[in-house]
């Protein structure tokens, strides 16, 4: 007889979440193909993550949110001026942003090595495993569980909110930005608000699955999904079914394997794109073969 494990529920539940979260943002950033921007955010955010922890004295502040927050919006800017203004292709200015701002975050943390216990490691990788121990005990003393968890569920409401506040218009600038702004969608407007959505899941998503994982979770699933599918309902509903799966038989694996959860949950999710490569190619020859005999029977 099965037991219920509390531990697994939780580290599954929150896995989950995040990756609902990034899972409805990397839909909408593959479609504008900008789906590596949150690889650039992820490593741009290093600096404001230093002075917000600078600040606060501690890992757990809003200065490090809001820090990190705001060097999220500032590598967005950055990166959308290179491409507008300079000229430079989208890929480059990624990576010239990106490289730039955390080189800048890697001085900081080597010019104050000596006043803050922190280093690229521990704001870049996080570990899952940890978070039922990792509570949120109030001042009262009671015990509310996981502060991650309730981190995600935030996270997850917020997008959830700017989605449905703004799918028309997201919908419409994925697909033809330059309609968008003819019939009066400010694309630009909304374009830094889901930067900023971005921004702000990454850096919420640090402690519990490391940057890895949360880049995997808002590249992967939508990508899969998108081999199986072109419709946009289709593709969100897909996506989230695929990132509930990573975290599912992720965790599971890492159990029976002993190893990372984080890790496996990526390697999980590069299978399961590898799988629906090969079979949705060989789908396709099927049909194509099927098509060709058919016309050759009508003729």
């Amino acid at each position: 007889m099965m037991t219920f494990d509390q531990n697994a529920f939780l580290i599954i539940f929150t896995a989950s979440l995040i990756a609902i979260s990034c899972g409805l943002l990397g839909v909408f950033m593959m479609l504008r193909k900008m789906a590596m921007t949150g690889d650039a955010i992820s490593h741009a955010v290093l600096p404001g993550i230093v002075i917000g922890f600078l600040v606060s004295g501690t890992q757990r502040g809003l200065e490090v949110i809001i820090g990190a927050g705001i060097l999220g919006i500032l590598a967005t800017l950055m990166i959308d001026w290179l491409r507008k203004k300079a000229r430079v292709q989208l890929d480059a200015s990624i990576g010239i942003t990106f490289t730039l701002l955390f080189a800048i975050g890697i001085i900081l943390i080597s010019a104050f090595a000596y006043r803050v216990d922190l280093d690229q490691e521990c704001v870049l990788y996080g570990e899952i495993a940890y978070l039922p121990i990792d509570l949120w005990i109030t001042d009262a003393g009671n015990n509310l569980g996981p502060r991650i968890m309730w981190l995600a569920i935030l996270n997850l409401t917020l997008v959830l909110a700017f989605i449905t506040l703004f799918y028309k218009e997201l919908k419409l600038t994925s697909f033809d930005e330059k309609f968008g702004v003819v019939i009066g969608i400010p694309a630009s407007a909304i374009n830094l608000g889901l930067m900023s959505m971005v921004s702000y899941t990454t850096v919420s998503s640090f402690e519990a699955v490391g940057a890895i994982l949360v880049v995997a979770l808002l590249v992967v699933p939508p990508a899969t999904a998108f081999l199986w599918t072109r419709q946009l309902r289709h593709l969100i509903k897909l996506t989230l079914i695929i990132g509930v799966m990573v975290s599912l038989l992720g965790y599971y694996l890492a159990y029976l394997l002993d190893s990372s959860i984080a890790g496996m949950m990526v390697t999980v999710a590069g299978i399961i794109f590898f799988a629906s490569v090969g079979f949705t190619r060989y789908r396709s020859k099927i049909n194509f073969g099927t098509q060709n005999e058919a016309k050759a029977f009508s003729s």
